[in-house]
């Protein structure tokens, strides 16, 4: 669309573009109705100035598209929520805010038994106005769409954004990628932003969208429609399954672009994809940008370039020493970004300046690329010298003798901190082998001390590692060993 399409217009469009055949896996008769619905009772409801706060968990595809175009349309704030969550973590949102409706399956959803918010309009009225917002008219969080981020640590929180935001990462792709229409292929879930962000493109740029569970194509069940048009977002995990498999592979290599993002990717795995001309765009993003803020061009991934590719049109993003000193190309420090579809803060706190720094280390180059080279907070440093965890897991991985691999810091009384490796190992490897293959890869001091072998990495959805798990798991190993 040549103009932004405000939210006031949205059921309109919906309408509109339930005419054309643009959905597949989504009841694209059944979707425009139920938004419908769900828009005119909220619209009651705001006549009588009664803004409803919305926990959006629905597990169908069209409830929850319906949910989610209903409350934009009409201003609601809206909360998306992952229906997995268990009751430890639906507490810590609970104890975050207090919804007015929660939209989803009740039964299915592990809620503390003493939530009270109705799921369903009608029974809105009967609930105790401590439940939620409750003749709140006039709410400063008119419009605001939360998007749920754990980030490393795993303690999840709310990214504010509007439909503003939103529509602008969805510009910034149209700009980069020189493409007016956004034909997408989703196997990522719809309440994460590389989900949400794969439906708005396609809906409003009048694209084509394909919604499909990643385990119905890991079993080989593909569309047979032509790709060749295509986007397609996956994190490394899922990248590497369909490498995996000749066909998956093939079938991949069809696409007009695959963003890799969620996790690092390790350079094996991109090999591979290169290998197998899969049109691979590695994606620098996050929740807070509303998905992606740099990307790699597939051209520029296929001729041999290793990095996060150039920033989007809509962003900026500058590097800085730890004082806040701009840095000259090629210098690392700290990543700042600026953008028109940065998150407004975290719920319910708004940003005080609109620039965010995220964990990240890296640098720009000569033309423009970006480099990312690890977490801040996840740098050990050890007898004073600084190891990055990334350069250590990619050594690590390039042995060939681990399936996965995450490298931590653990306290010590003599260096500070030690590298410590926790690795899935492949076939009969240990840690003395592993060590072996390190000797001429990394310098001394940045070889693991520690080797903890475990049977899986504690990885979500995203493939990101949860390293407040990880660190717990080692933690409890180094004990157990210290009292054997």
């Amino acid at each position: 669309m040549e103009q932004p399409l405000a939210s006031g217009l949205l059921l309109q469009h919906l309408q509109m573009r339930s005419q054309t055949d643009w959905l597949i896996g989504v009841d694209q008769v059944k979707l425009p109705d139920l938004a419908q619905h769900l828009f005119q009772e909220l619209t009651q409801l705001i006549r009588q100035e009664t803004t409803p706060k919305i926990f959006l968990a629905e597990r169908s595809s069209e409830r929850f598209l319906a949910g989610f175009l209903a409350a934009c349309a009409v201003q609601c704030p809206v909360f998306l929520c992952n229906p997995n969550w268990v009751q430890a973590e639906w507490q810590q949102v609970l104890d975050l805010v207090t919804p007015d409706l929660i939209w989803g399956d009740r039964d299915s959803l592990a809620l503390p038994s003493n939530t009270l918010a109705p799921s369903v309009l009608e029974d809105f009225a009967q609930v105790p106005p401590k439940c939620g917002g409750l003749g709140e008219p006039g709410s400063n969080h008119s419009g605001w769409i939360m998007i749920p981020t754990g980030g490393s640590s795993g303690r999840i929180r709310f990214a504010i954004h509007t439909w503003s935001t939103l529509l602008a990462s969805v510009r910034g792709c149209q700009q980069y990628f020189e493409v007016q229409k956004i034909n997408s292929y989703c196997v990522l879930p719809i309440y994460h932003v590389s989900g949400l962000m794969q439906f708005l493109r396609s809906f409003v740029s009048d694209g084509k969208l394909v919604v499909q569970p990643f385990k119905q194509l890991e079993a080989g069940d593909y569309s047979s429609i032509d790709l060749t048009q295509f986007f397609i977002s996956l994190v490394p995990t899922q990248l590497q399954r369909l490498l995996e498999r000749q066909e998956s592979s093939h079938w991949l290599a069809q696409f007009h672009t695959v963003l890799l993002g969620g996790a690092p990717a390790w350079n094996d795995l991109l090999e591979t994809a290169r290998r197998d001309r899969i049109r691979l765009a590695p994606t620098y993003g996050m929740t807070e940008t509303a998905s992606q803020i740099a990307t790699l061009h597939p051209e520029d991934f296929l001729a041999g370039h290793q990095n996060s590719g150039r920033v989007l049109p809509h962003g900026n993003v500058s590097i800085h020493r730890e004082s806040g000193e701009l840095l000259l190309p090629g210098q690392v420090g700290h990543v700042r970004i600026q953008a028109e579809s940065l998150t407004l803060g975290y719920y319910p706190q708004l940003f005080e300046q609109p620039q965010f720094q995220p964990d990240d280390l890296g640098y720009l180059d000569q033309q423009g690329y970006l480099h990312i080279i690890g977490r801040s907070s996840h740098k050990i440093i050890t007898g004073g010298e600084n190891v990055f965890p990334a350069e250590v897991e990619a050594a690590i991985r390039a042995t060939n003798l681990v399936t996965d691999v995450c490298v931590i810091g653990l306290p010590d009384a003599h260096w500070g901190q030690v590298v410590t490796a926790l690795y899935v190992p492949a076939y009969q490897t240990t840690s003395i082998n592993l060590s072996d293959h390190l000797q001429a890869r990394l310098s001394k001091f940045k070889q693991p001390k520690y080797w903890i072998s475990i049977e899986h990495l504690p990885r979500n959805l995203q493939g990101k590692i949860n390293y407040e798990q990880a660190q717990a798991i080692a933690l409890n190993w180094l004990q157990n060993r210290s009292t054997a």
